[in-house]
């Protein structure tokens, strides 16, 4: 409790605390972000082999456990298990001069990159909200957004493992109105599926082609969990127009191939964070 009291006391030490945190849910976020495709791709592996009724075809390499937490993290060049030392957020990479300790390939910059907005993200939620369980509430649903957001960069995939439970985690924070009332979390969650899945199969039916995948639904539902339906036409047409604007600047400077899909779930997942901070001043500000 001296600590807590203490922290409450003093908001410069309290927010180097959560910066700290914030850098080591980063390394963390890394290890999500890189394994549970993976994960995905073993699971549905297994059920294909039993659905067909075919012997397991995977290789001794699949058969050994692979989650979160196991094996230990190595290199993906080299296979060095990466030490303690080794895996201070930030300071490693730089200490390492970004490269392994045994076979010098390049660490990517994406690494640090990802512990150094957490953190920054971490510490700027709680200056907002203060000590209060909003905070709390807030840190996990960003920190959910931004695996979410590197995920679908890398890999065009929202996993449901990441959104289904937040968006009922949203519903449960509105119970006690953390960002909203329960009537416009459910409302919210229902219509942000709605809303995509509408837009979606309308396009499919003009052109036939399909204009998104389901994830961004459950993600958009799990937005409007969050934030109330209210907060759902500023989210979309912000993501709308960060999309818009990257990937016609992309295809532009012929930087990217139009034929290749470009994920949305990354300009979701900003937009729902800008959203729950800054949304309601816009709309106000907007309708006025």
């Amino acid at each position: 409790m001296l600590i807590v009291d203490y922290l409450q006391a003093n908001l410069w030490s309290l927010l180097v605390v959560v910066g700290i945190g914030g850098l080591i849910i980063g390394s963390f976020l890394n290890v999500v972000i890189y394994r549970l495709p993976i994960m995905m791709d073993r699971e549905a592996l297994i059920a294909c082999n039993e659905l067909m009724q075919q012997p397991d075809v995977t290789t001794p390499v699949h058969d050994k456990p692979f989650n979160l937490m196991v094996p230990r993290s190595s290199c993906p060049h080299c296979g060095h298990w990466i030490t303690a030392l080794e895996n201070i957020p930030i300071i490693s990479w730089l200490f390492l001069r970004a490269r392994c300790s045994r076979c010098k390939e390049i660490i990517p910059l994406r690494y640090p990159a990802v512990e150094l907005l957490t953190g920054i993200l971490s510490i700027f939620i709680v200056w907002y909200f203060g000590m209060t369980w909003q905070a709390s509430a807030a840190l996990c649903f960003t920190w959910a957004l931004i695996a979410l957001t590197f995920i679908d960069f890398d890999h065009q995939l929202l996993p449901d493992a990441i959104t289904l439970p937040l968006l009922w985690a949203g519903v449960f924070v509105s119970l006690f109105g953390g960002f909203t009332d329960l009537e416009s979390s459910v409302l919210g969650a229902m219509g942000g599926y709605l809303l995509l899945w509408s837009i979606c199969n309308a396009y499919r039916l003009l052109t036939g082609k399909e204009g998104m995948g389901g994830g961004d639904f459950k993600l958009l539902a799990m937005i409007g969990a969050w934030l109330g339906w209210q907060h759902l036409p500023f989210t979309l047409f912000l993501a709308s127009t960060m999309g818009a604007t990257v990937g016609l600047s992309l295809i532009l400077f012929r930087q990217h191939d139009k034929t290749i899909p470009i994920p949305f779930g990354p300009y979701l997942a900003s937009a729902g964070w800008v959203s729950m901070f800054w949304g309601s001043s816009v709309t106000r500000w907007y309708l006025s």
